[in-house]
């Protein structure tokens, strides 16, 4: 919980650059799922000689994952956890754990300083959490444990998570769902489908569609979304999940997102329509200033 996404960060990788070139202005970024707690996200402008340059937040979320990444990094390493039922106690152990301490500096006690813990406890101030979970248990063991802590939590990827549509809806639960292109490289994915947006639009569930970079790179989001518009998504819906509402769940939307008084000045104007295959900027403006 200690790691940091902005110390990791090389400003100079050529992703940044074109994504840039494809109109992606703002991305957010952190740490992997080999382990179940990973470390803090960051949110970043795709424009910038330094991180400093770039950063829009700091500490954006804090990362957790579980199913089968976590499972299979430990798993083949010959230690814990090797299972899902290891991974939702080790989980549950840090929160417990980071949850204590937390209270005892809350009650002016003298606490023994712990960087894993003094980084994990800000969860119970309101750092929101991100948990990456693909099939539809580790979704309900996600929405279980953040229930339990009362985390401000969005499911990452919930590949599963149109067939439990109603369930996201009557639990509130907003998801951020992808990458959705590409092979289904693992079990987890077999039920992966460019349907799922348009079940979770009608259900009227919150969510967001992310590329995971560099699975899917940023430079091809809007190839992936137009996909999610031939299975059923409406067109305003697509695009506002790489807007307006990526921006709400990842709580920069105060910042960008849409064009409103007050916001960062980024703006796209695009030779053709956004969804045609065939488009290109015509302009890039960033906090502004014309970068492309």
């Amino acid at each position: 919980p200690e790691l940091r996404a902005i110390d990791g960060v090389k400003p100079h990788d050529e992703c940044f650059k074109e994504a840039l070139n494809s109109g992606v202005t703002t991305v957010c970024t952190g740490p992997g799922s080999a382990n179940v707690i990973g470390g803090t996200f960051c949110a970043l402008k795709t424009y910038g000689k330094t991180v400093e340059e770039m950063v829009l937040v700091k500490e954006l979320a804090m990362k957790m994952a579980l199913g089968e990444n976590p499972k299979r990094v430990y798993g083949n390493n010959k230690t814990s956890p090797s299972t899902r039922m290891a991974s939702a106690a080790i989980l549950r152990e840090w929160l417990f754990k980071a949850k204590a301490y937390h209270d005892k500096k809350k009650d002016g006690k003298d606490v023994e300083f712990n960087m894993k813990l003094e980084s994990l406890s800000r969860v119970f101030d309101g750092l929101p959490v991100k948990i990456h979970a693909h099939q539809a248990d580790d979704i309900m063991t996600a929405i279980r444990i953040a229930k339990e802590f009362n985390l401000d939590m969005t499911v990452e990827h919930a590949t599963e998570g149109y067939l439990i549509a109603d369930v996201l809806k009557e639990n509130n639960q907003r998801v951020i769902i992808g990458p959705t292109l590409g092979n289904k490289s693992k079990y987890e994915l077999k039920e992966k489908s460019f349907k799922s947006g348009k079940v979770l639009s009608d259900a009227g569930v919150s969510f967001a569609i992310m590329t995971d970079h560099p699975v899917i790179e940023q430079k091809h989001t809007l190839v992936q979304l137009a996909l999610f518009v031939k299975e059923g998504l409406n067109e305003l819906e697509a695009l506002k999940a790489v807007t307006i509402n990526a921006a709400k769940l990842c709580h920069i939307d105060d910042k960008v997102g849409s064009i409103k008084e007050g916001k960062d000045a980024d703006i796209v104007i695009w030779d053709r329509h956004p969804l045609d295959i065939m488009c290109k900027p015509d302009v890039v403006i960033l906090n502004g200033k014309v970068v492309n």
